[in-house]
């Protein structure tokens, strides 16, 4: 076996230097309580991963490859995901903090953010086609040119979204956060 393959280990309570997981493909791995805000994530690949309670705090996060990982309760302030492998990716967020995070220009579909905290999350030019943001804090986060074809905003709140300037075609919005497209009409709905 290749010693940068690394396959059904468990990895908790760790600091990663900067260093630790360049040039390495984890397959059916979980970490917990682990800290990669020293990394720098070059040529790393993770695939059916999990990841709890981890700290990513303004790493860099360069040409990775994420194939169905989960990140559950882990702080992305500040990340940009704009350099992540395109090719045959997915990854979802639950309970995670991912202020000031940056997705311009990334092909989302299908993407899952559960309970999530997006303040002023760079959406820019992004396909967040069928994705579902539930009960996710949007406030500030920035929708121009964004395709959000039949994506789940119902349960999200504190958004504002120009339906003039992005495709929201078939896009589910309860009735409690339609205020969000109405926005830069200056309106007062009650």
């Amino acid at each position: 076996m290749h010693a940068d393959y690394i396959t059904d280990q468990q990895f908790a309570d760790l600091t990663y230097k900067e260093e630790d997981v360049k040039f390495k493909e984890y397959e059916n791995c979980t970490f917990t309580r682990c800290d990669f805000r020293a990394c720098s994530f070059t040529a790393v690949t993770f695939i059916d991963c999990n990841f709890f309670d981890c700290n990513f705090k303004n790493t860099k996060i360069n040409h990775v490859s994420l194939r169905d990982v989960w990140f559950t309760n882990c702080d992305f302030t500040a990340v940009n995901f704009a350099m992540t492998d395109q090719i045959l990716y997915e990854f979802h967020f639950k309970d995670s903090l991912l202020d000031y995070a940056q997705f311009y220009s990334l092909k989302l579909k299908k993407m899952q953010f559960i309970n999530c905290s997006m303040v002023a999350v760079d959406f820019m030019e992004s396909d967040l086609t069928e994705a579902l943001f539930d009960n996710c804090n949007l406030r500030h986060a920035v929708f121009i040119g964004t395709t959000a074809l039949k994506t789940d905003f119902s349960t999200s709140y504190d958004f504002t979204i120009d339906p003039e300037k992005n495709k929201l075609k078939r896009a589910i919005f309860s009735s409690e956060n339609l205020a969000g497209l109405l926005q830069k009409y200056d309106l007062v709905i009650k």
